[in-house]
């Protein structure tokens, strides 16, 4: 909802975010974001589910086949509300898990590793093959 041009929506959302979530002085400020009557979070839990790749779960939505996010909460288990629950921990600073990205460049790194230790067990046997012929 638009909250700039109409009252009655700007006072449904300072009405609607929950009371742990407001700030000090009562009233939240925009962007807070709602699934219908959901309240999902503020700017801060988005980006942070932005970032794990956990968008659809942040929205209280079901992921769709074949997404990042469907791969993820089905190798993890993870459940919704402990989803949620991670977004709002990266928002506040505490610890996270590495993002997917992050888990990418890991798993491509560990690939080169073993390439070039393969490269390297392929070097040495061709050495003791030509010794063997050597002799």
């Amino acid at each position: 909802m638009d909250i700039a041009g109409d009252e009655d929506n700007r006072k449904w959302m300072r009405e609607n975010v929950p009371g742990e979530k407001k700030p000090q002085n009562g009233i939240p400020l925009p962007p807070q974001i709602f699934n219908e009557e959901r309240y999902c979070g503020d700017f801060e839990s988005f980006f942070s589910a932005k970032e794990e790749n956990i968008i659809y779960s942040f929205l209280g939505l079901a992921p769709p086949p074949g997404t990042k996010e469907t791969e993820k909460s089905d190798t993890t288990g993870e459940t919704e509300a402990h989803t949620e629950h991670s977004a709002d921990e990266g928002a506040h600073g505490e610890a996270q898990s590495p993002s997917e990205d992050q888990q990418e460049e890991e798993k491509h790194e560990e690939g080169e590793e073993k390439e070039e230790e393969g490269k390297q067990e392929e070097g040495e046997e061709k050495e003791e093959a030509e010794e063997q012929e050597e002799s």
